[in-house]
């Protein structure tokens, strides 16, 4: 990889993600992980892989029904200078529009090994249940 190259790619990582007459939303990269949407009687499970991120700077939150999942990641390049890099390195974000069918209330979340494992329980009143017959 050529000098001006490696220039181009350093200043290329730190120009704002949207630019123009818009409100640029954030300064680097961001990524939007993958996840795996798993589905029980009763819940949803979300399942991103993360990696880099800390327990600390994980930020998840519900606003107008919409989920929001991000997180900033260190950038190695502020303890070594890169000589040749495949990888980006940026934060995440993913959001989900949740229905009425979801129990916000009772969403949990739990992120170990750079695995975010979200719990999104379905209300009460959606559950599949039996209903027993009375012998009259």
């Amino acid at each position: 990889m050529t000098e001006n190259e490696k220039k181009e790619l350093t200043q290329r990582d730190k120009e704002p993600i949207a630019k123009g007459a818009g409100e640029p939303t954030r300064a680097g990269l961001v990524y939007s992980p993958a996840v795996d949407i798993l589905r029980t009687d009763d819940a949803l499970t979300l399942v991103a892989d993360l990696p880099g991120v800390k327990k600390a700077d994980l930020e998840i939150g519900i606003e107008d029904g919409v989920l929001t999942i991000s997180a900033p990641v260190a950038d190695v390049e502020a303890r070594h200078k890169p000589v040749y890099r495949e990888y980006g390195v940026g934060g995440y974000v993913r959001r989900f529009t949740l229905s009425d069918k979801i129990d916000q209330a009772r969403i949990s979340a739990e992120l170990e090994n750079g695995v975010l494992t979200v719990t999104l329980p379905k209300a009460e009143r959606l559950k599949p249940r039996k209903i027993e017959v009375a012998a009259g």
